[in-house]
């Protein structure tokens, strides 16, 4: 079916979200950056399409559609099979929880499991949300874990850094949606070159840590991402050594350290046997983000 026929066929949401599915299956895509299956993908596009709540579809499903909706749905649809563009670049937006945040072509689509932990304000590890005073992001991208991680604590100032110049344009964009913008310091910064002196209750960091045969090996969808925020090496931990040999200088005495690594724990724990990590638990397992408090880290 050409889009021309699909958009004088198909008449009601039921009908787009049908056909947006059976494509989307033909197509072989990937789903990774929000959703994980063509429906959930389907669902959502078409939603955002029709400036329709993303969490009520019954009462719409049955709505016949104008002739100018159902040219947009197919668009899309279009976009998403041909460009293999993931979701979030087609709508410009990314959600983690509840919050959502602007994203295109020139940051990395958020998801990260440490946003999970700082919507339980990274309890039991610390004990008082108010104590924390200074935070850092490392490697932002588009702002969201700095922004995510003010409103868990707030009385933090927190310093969001990216090497990207790019990257930071986006995050500006996002600290202004949530008004952080007295908050939330945007850095350009390679790692912790322009942070010199500075120290920090809580660091977080969500780096590049793809190791060089899973990016080889990457569906087209991630190949629209920045390169340089998806591999880290042979290994994929040549970020995350940057930050194990320089986070203690810029920790307080009692700071702690947070960081996501993929599935790298196998070659991060035998690359530091006697560093104590703390594996946090996630939604997806304990084996993604780990924890070292300032004392644990080499000097």
């Amino acid at each position: 079916m050409t889009d021309m026929t699909a958009a004088s066929e198909l008449l009601t949401v039921r009908d787009h979200i049908r056909y947006a599915v059976s494509r989307f299956n033909a197509a072989g895509l990937f789903f990774g950056h929000g959703s994980d299956n063509a429906w959930d993908e389907a669902v959502y596009l078409t939603l955002h399409t029709l400036h329709l709540p993303l969490d009520r579809l019954e009462p719409f499903l049955d709505a016949r559609l104008l002739p100018g909706e159902r040219a947009a749905l197919q668009d899309i649809y279009r976009r998403r099979c041909e460009d293999r563009l993931p979701a979030a670049y087609l709508t410009h937006e990314a959600w983690l929880g509840e919050h959502r945040f602007y994203v295109d072509e020139r940051v990395i689509v958020p998801r990260s499991f440490i946003a999970e932990l700082l919507e339980e304000q990274l309890t039991p590890w610390i004990d008082d949300p108010w104590s924390v005073e200074n935070a850092l992001d490392l490697c932002t991208g588009s702002g969201c874990l700095a922004i995510l991680t003010a409103l868990a604590f707030p009385n933090a100032h927190v310093a969001a850094v990216d090497l990207s110049k790019d990257a930071i344009s986006v995050a500006e964009r996002n600290v202004a949606d949530y008004h952080l913008h007295d908050r939330v310091e945007l850095i350009q910064s390679d790692a912790f070159t322009n942070l010199q002196g500075r120290r920090f209750d809580l660091i977080i960091s969500n780096p590049p840590y793809v190791n060089a045969e899973s990016v080889a090996a990457l569906p087209p969808e991630y190949l629209h991402e920045p390169e340089m925020a998806l591999g880290s090496g042979e290994d994929g931990l040549d970020f995350t050594r940057i930050i194990l040999r320089e986070a203690k200088k810029h920790l307080t005495e009692n700071g702690i350290l947070v960081v996501e690594i993929g599935h790298n724990r196998d070659e991060l724990e035998a690359a530091y046997p006697t560093l104590p990590f703390t594996w946090l638990d996630t939604a997806a397992g304990d084996e993604y983000v780990f924890m070292l408090h300032a004392s644990d880290l080499p000097d």
